[in-house]
């Protein structure tokens, strides 16, 4: 079990507005993630699927990306676009995203094997945006250890999704780093 992808995902506890256009037509959507690669964004705006757009977004106050994309794929009004990035709007992601994960505004959640174990790791933020990669992984895929040691914040979600995974799935868990407090422990099972 290795992660398929070329870029990780990134996911927000918050999400960020993204400004779309495309072939004319303005408007606002809500990033449902983001890698290296493309986004994942939920807009009313009929995009196109094939077709080239803007899209303009600051993660948390960050500087404004100002990137082009083409649409991949939609499911109702969700829609995959893959980046069509320069040098600069890909240093420009890459600095934003290390940017969030360090503040736990964001988060990454891979699957990997690791001395025949499989292993959730956890980057960033543990909060309710992971919740359904998370379950995946504990009741699809089945892990045998979840590793939080680059966790740097984590919420009531998080701390819930924690004790899901002692607690009725019995799977061992690599706290976080990040300072939690006595009711944040209680509730996680630790």
């Amino acid at each position: 079990m290795k992660e398929q992808r070329r870029h990780q995902r990134v996911r927000f506890n918050v999400q960020p507005l993204v400004r779309l256009g495309q072939a004319g037509s303005t408007g606002l959507g809500r990033l449902e993630n983001l890698s290296l690669g493309g986004l994942m964004v939920r807009t009313e705006l009929p995009l196109q699927v094939g077709q080239a757009l803007g899209c303009e977004f600051s993660v948390f106050g960050s500087v404004l990306i100002d990137i082009s994309a083409v649409a991949v794929s939609r499911v109702g009004d969700l829609y995959c676009a893959r980046f069509q990035p320069g040098p600069v709007s890909e240093q420009l992601l890459k600095d934003e995203i290390a940017r969030a994960l360090a503040c736990g505004k964001a988060s990454v959640l891979s699957l990997n094997e690791f001395q025949g174990r499989r292993v959730m790791r956890v980057a960033g933020g543990l909060n309710g945006c992971l919740r359904n990669d998370f379950m995946h992984g504990l009741i699809k895929v089945g892990v045998d250890e979840i590793d939080l040691s680059q966790v740097n914040d984590i919420d009531l979600a998080g701390a819930e999704l924690c004790r899901i995974a002692t607690q009725t799935y019995r799977i061992g868990v690599v706290r976080p780093a990040c300072v939690i407090d006595d009711e944040m422990a209680a509730i996680a099972g630790w």
